[in-house]
């Protein structure tokens, strides 16, 4: 079966984190999907060729969102660029109209073998792929490249208001993901019996992929014992406790929202700067280093 292509959309303005280049490098070892940056933060030096970059600056961008929205779009922040990610492929239609799926994606992550995990089979039986099994995974989420999935944002009421305004809503992990899922608190089974009157929630897919550790979701095991560190090898994303188990990707936000750890993974991580062209690295309490002998 043939691969469907895939982009993943991601405007992010300000600074690039200390971490780009391991981010980059995780891409470069997923040639066959493309990533498309519109920035002003300037183009990383070295980066991969299926890494592109369209410069621009927030206020233009935003100006871009009004017109192909037809809503007033001026938020103060770029963080309210997160309400957006269910609209990008809509407002970046013309960008991806060769591709058979789109995505939104966050860079404080390291991709693992996305093929691997997003297979042509996968891809054929769903028209959205999540990783978290209650909502839309805001981090990362592929969408088909269809007229209704592009627009489905639309039907969330009010989404004109909630995008308009200068308030971060979490858009896509709650008001976009009741579309899908309604009935979330309920036990798995009877959620899921429930939601069989929903075309949308039968035509996707909401598979935990562990890919987010460290917070309030338990483990796979159904503890809250979680991995000491990630092993980053030549595109293969494994861990200190799974053995040869390979994860898509790792969303160190559980680490990130701790100022000690961007602290110390900030001077650890930048104090070898060969260390994101390396074989393999390992991620850590205290950020990116070699892997141990």
């Amino acid at each position: 079966m043939a691969q469907p292509s895939i982009i993943f959309l991601i405007p992010y303005f300000g600074k690039w984190p200390f971490w780009m280049p391991f981010f980059l490098e995780s891409c470069r070892h997923n040639p066959d999907i493309d990533w498309l940056f519109f920035t002003d933060c300037g183009i990383p030096p070295e980066a991969p060729a299926n890494v592109r970059f369209s410069e621009m600056s927030f206020t233009d961008y935003c100006k871009n969102v009004s017109q192909q929205l037809g809503i007033p779009f001026s938020p103060e922040s770029p963080y309210k660029l997160c309400d957006l990610k269910p609209a990008l492929g809509l407002v970046h239609a013309k960008e991806i109209e060769t591709y058979d799926f789109w995505g939104f994606s966050d860079i404080d992550l390291i991709y693992g073998d996305l093929r691997a995990y997003f297979t042509p089979e996968r891809l054929a039986r769903h028209k959205l792929l999540s990783t978290h099994e209650r909502r839309v995974s805001g981090h990362l989420c592929l969408l088909r490249n269809t007229p209704e999935l592009l627009n489905a944002f639309k039907n969330v009421p009010q989404w004109q208001a909630m995008l308009s305004s200068n308030q971060h809503f979490g858009f896509d992990e709650v008001a976009y993901s009741r579309l899908f899922i309604r009935f979330k608190k309920w036990p798995g089974l009877l959620r899921k019996l429930l939601s069989l009157t929903n075309p949308l929630w039968r035509q996707s897919e909401f598979v935990e992929a562990y890919s987010t550790p460290y917070g309030r979701l338990a483990w796979h095991d159904g503890s809250f014992n979680f991995p000491e560190y990630w092993q980053w090898r030549q595109g293969k994303l494994t861990n200190s406790q799974d053995g040869e188990r390979a994860f898509p990707y790792f969303h160190f936000i559980g680490w990130k929202q701790r100022d000690d750890w961007c602290a110390e993974a900030y001077k650890n991580s930048t104090s070898d700067p060969a260390l994101p062209k390396a074989d393999a690295w390992v991620i850590t309490t205290s950020g990116f280093k070699r892997c141990p002998p």
